[in-house]
């Protein structure tokens, strides 16, 4: 402690013990990070595979969220640690570029970084060990490749691609119903893919989720589904060759934008004013009519008077369609988005077949829900999936665990090359880092071995979430897959009956060759997984010094 006197001759006490919890370095700075990266891997962990639990999300305005989608729960966990914020970015990259195994990648750099840990109480250099992990990786990549299978479809046989995603929603929330939202992901897909390119248009397809009915009742409809309805309940429900307008303009009077009084001191001004905006509506109106529309979608809201007018004219209108859902419309009908009535001609008018106002729940229901479905419209690709469910949460969860799903099959269209699952590529992939390391010299070789233990991880966890004993499983696995030279064999979790191994010592395992099961994801997302972890730790521990406002915790 000491003091210190500024110009007026005040006293200032300076705590040299406060500066030194604001700022910590060398191995200090490392081992905080480590820990408070790994609390964050540590509450994914039991998230990961088809027996993961799920999580429930509490926001500060109440709203609950339950799902085991790793990109969801870290989106929405309130973090104030730097680095933890890290494995966040970690979870977010996976999700932004493959869509799918999100909670894998957190807990892969989790387990990357106890091992450092164990390291760096050996006394190795941190940068040392991150070289290590990169060239370990590089040669996991590698090694994936070698192990990958090609899967070949065409658009008349699609059960690869059927079997990806049902892989996809073992884990997920319509694991019961795989089947079915399967086929639904795989259908919504093949709709806006263009195979020649090996390229898909995810902004054909619309994910609308109203709640009430079953799961079950999810469908996926050819056209666009608008969670609204018409502006007038005796606006006609059905529409046949609809051609629409599509407005980005209120349907209401002129508003002056400067300041200004008008007075009405008798009832003729009134009247007057009145008719002239009768008149505006009218001719409005007219030139809606001119065009040849017959039906009106509109970014904005209209008044009384002007919904009143379209009924006499057999105009039915939809307001306060989003801008998003507008932008959807003009691509599915083709149409143009026209900013002002008077920039209107028929040349720019949307186009369906039929547009159809369909409630949902029971007819004398208050809360009856109405939605608008597009048909037959002049873009074929667009589609939109209707998810059900019983209240809101399971409707989310069923939403991104279609995506995710979506995302798979869209990887494997880009990429047919899959890698089996059930922890079979990781403990192979560990097998041949541990080769590798016997060839190198020197203390990199610790890094190397060090990251193939922590493939094993993987398949740990997902025994563990299952129940089972992780360390017999994975060892039963890691000796079947030596013995038989046999890179497929892995953890069959959702088997009825299990593969005794040859000569029913392990008969008692689970471990089984995963092909026969089915089991298997994209190569991209496997060799993403391990390149983004890889990198993350790399970052994490390079850094030595953490200068901080206040402490660091």
């Amino acid at each position: 402690m000491s003091m210190v006197y500024d110009e007026y001759g005040r006293p200032f006490i300076i705590l040299k013990e406060q500066q030194a919890k604001s700022r910590i370095k060398g191995l200090d700075a490392t081992k905080s990070n480590i820990l408070a990266a790994r609390s964050i891997s540590n509450i994914l962990r039991t998230s990961l595979g088809p027996k993961g639990m799920d999580k429930l999300l509490v926001s500060p305005d109440g709203d609950v969220t339950i799902t085991n989608d790793g990109a969801t729960i870290m989106g929405q966990m309130e973090i104030h640690h730097q680095v933890a914020k890290l494995m966040v970015e970690l979870s977010a990259s996976q999700d932004d570029e493959i869509g799918d195994g999100t909670t894998g990648v957190v807990v892969l750099a989790g387990a990357l970084l106890e091992q450092a840990e164990g390291l760096l109480e050996k006394g190795i250099h941190p940068v040392r060990i991150a070289r290590g992990f990169e060239t370990a990786a590089q040669v996991a990549i590698d090694h994936l490749g070698k192990i990958a299978d090609r899967v070949e479809f065409t658009k008349d046989n699609l059960e690869p691609l059927l079997k990806t995603a049902r892989t996809t929603l073992n884990s997920k929330i319509l694991q019961p119903h795989k089947e079915r939202m399967g086929k639904i992901a795989v259908d919504a897909v093949m709709k806006v893919a263009d195979l020649e390119h090996h390229d898909v248009n995810f902004d054909m397809i619309r994910l609308e989720g109203k709640t009430g009915g079953s799961l079950e009742d999810t469908e996926l409809v050819s056209g666009i589904v608008l969670d609204k309805e018409f502006s007038h309940p005796q606006m006609p429900t059905v529409v046949n060759d609809a051609k629409m307008c599509i407005l980005t303009c209120p349907l209401e009077p002129p508003k002056p934008k400067t300041k200004h009084k008008l007075e009405i001191s008798s009832v003729e001004a009134y009247e007057k004013l009145h008719s002239q905006e009768q008149e505006y509506f009218r001719d409005m109106i007219k030139k809606i009519k001119d065009s040849g529309a017959n039906l009106v979608i509109c970014q904005w809201g209209f008044d009384d008077e002007a919904n009143y007018l379209l009924l006499q004219q057999d105009l039915p209108a939809v307001r306060w369609v989003g801008g998003v859902e507008i932008e959807h419309v003009a691509i599915a009908t083709g149409g143009r988005i026209v900013a002002r009535v008077e920039e209107l001609t028929a040349d720019k008018l949307g186009t369906a077949g039929k547009v159809k106002q369909m409630s949902l729940g029971t007819s004398n229901s208050r809360q009856q829900d109405r939605i608008l479905v597009l048909e037959d419209c002049k873009n074929t690709n667009a589609v939109t999936i209707l998810v059900r469910g019983g209240n809101k949460m399971i409707v989310e969860e069923a939403k991104r665990s279609l995506h995710d799903s979506m995302c798979v099959v869209r990887n494997l269209i880009k990429d047919n090359r899959v890698v089996y699952g059930g922890g079979s590529a990781e403990i192979s992939c560990s097998l041949a880092v541990n080769e590798y390391a016997d060839s190198v010299t020197g203390v990199d070789q610790y890094a190397i071995k060090a990251f193939a233990n922590a493939l094993e991880d993987i398949p740990l966890a997902l025994a563990e979430n299952a129940g089972l004993s992780p360390i017999e499983e994975v060892a039963a696995i890691k000796s079947k897959q030596v013995k038989e030279n046999n890179p497929f064999i892995g953890l069959g979790l959702l088997t009825s009956d299990n593969v005794p191994a040859e000569g029913g010592a392990n008969s008692d395992y689970h471990s089984t060759d995963m092909r026969n099961v089915g089991v298997f994801e994209t190569l991209i997302g496997k060799q993403q997984q391990l390149q983004l972890a890889a990198q993350v730790v790399k970052m994490i521990l390079k850094i030595d010094d953490v200068i901080a406002m206040g402490r660091y915790e």
